[in-house]
């Protein structure tokens, strides 16, 4: 059976670059990877000079076409199915989507349908294309927003070289608990596994160096939107970082508000939330109802788990993504408009903002 190959990688060699090799031509202008060179050199028409097969040790003239080719690959070992994405842009070398909260990117153990992938790969099935599905960056379940997925393995280097250049610009919206001391600034603070619960993150003096850049856009009652850069990719960064400056983001059940653990109510159990807030002031004036707590941490908690029981994830959302096409060399920007359970949250909180001094106002007064 014949290989298919994608649409062929073009480069046109100028003047200034007569009598150079062609391996330094892949490497230092198509900028190709030593692991993908090794790929294409196995491959039937996968380095071509001028229509024709060669070794990347002979020397180009002004005026040789250059191409390299990928054979056609799939992700046989996902099950297509139709299931309904956002799609913010596609190409023949990327498909950019807006993820929706609650989809898994990608088949885990014991998880094997309802992904983004299997959403995707019938979705290519449909138009009778053929990708194997290659995400450059991962989102949480809970967590939605721009999602960029390379259609070959040119692109997806590309992309995550520039991530680990840090020339990838990653905005995120949160809606916080709290308000930050500083309106503006950074967390710089190492994250790793927590030893006690290796599934959750802590930031740790011996953990990865981790980096969040953030930015008070509104402030409400108890709460914050805030806007946040990442310069680190690291599991459940932003929410670790909020977390560790007081400020974790509302909904987030693995990350919970310090005064939870204080009252003694165990995680998991969202009923409680709605149950904290119905209490009336004789049952809180009971001690076994929350214990440990002062009166005003008694009305903070209740305002905490009002606001978590809101809305039933994190709220974060990947809200914009900026990077450079990988074959184009042109700037892209992608922004995901934002879902209805975090447009339900967020003019909520607005409706709440005229009894909340401005940002850059008195701290003292809030």
């Amino acid at each position: 059976m014949t290989t298919g190959y994608y649409s062929p990688i073009t480069y046109q060699v100028p003047p200034s670059e007569d009598g150079w090799l062609l391996k330094t031509i892949l490497q230092k202008r198509m900028d190709v990877s030593r692991k993908l060179l090794s790929r294409l050199k196995m491959t039937e028409q996968g380095i071509m000079l001028n229509g024709e097969r060669v070794y990347i040790s002979v020397r180009v003239h002004a005026g040789d076409t250059v191409q390299i080719r990928m054979e056609q690959e799939t992700s046989e070992d996902i099950l297509p199915q139709p299931l309904p994405f956002e799609i913010l842009y596609e190409d023949e070398h990327l498909l950019v989507v807006n993820k929706a909260a609650g989809m898994i990117v990608h088949p885990t153990h014991g998880h094997y349908t309802d992904t983004l992938a299997n959403g995707v790969v019938y979705y290519w099935a449909q138009k009778g294309e053929q990708f194997r599905f290659r995400p450059v960056h991962r989102l949480d379940q809970e967590t939605s927003g721009v999602l960029v997925i390379a259609k070959n393995p040119y692109s997806h280097q590309h992309i995550s070289e520039q991530m680990i250049a840090g020339t990838v610009d990653k905005r995120y919206n949160a809606w916080v608990h709290g308000v930050p001391a500083a309106l503006s600034g950074e967390i710089d603070g190492p994250i790793d596994r927590d030893p006690a619960e290796p599934h959750r993150r802590i930031v740790t003096p011996d953990g990865y160096p981790s980096l969040t850049r953030y930015e008070v856009k509104e402030v409400y009652p108890g709460a914050a939107k805030v806007e946040l850069k990442l310069e680190s990719g690291r599991t459940h960064q932003i929410r670790v970082h909020m977390g560790s400056i007081g400020c974790p983001l509302i909904g987030d059940g693995m990350y919970r508000h310090p005064l939870y653990s204080k009252a003694g109510l165990p995680a998991g159990e969202r009923a409680q939330l709605e149950r904290i807030a119905e209490l009336d002031a004789g049952e809180r004036a009971q001690p076994e109802r929350i214990a440990e707590l002062d009166a005003g941490e008694h009305a903070q908690l209740e305002r905490i788990a009002e606001l978590d029981a809101s809305i039933p994830r994190q709220a974060l959302h990947a809200v914009r993504l900026s990077f450079q096409h990988p074959v184009l060399r042109t700037e892209l920007v992608f922004e995901a408009p934002l879902p209805p359970d975090l447009a339900l949250l967020q003019a909520k909180l607005q409706r709440e903002i005229a009894a909340v001094p401005a940002p850059g106002s008195d701290r003292n007064e809030r």
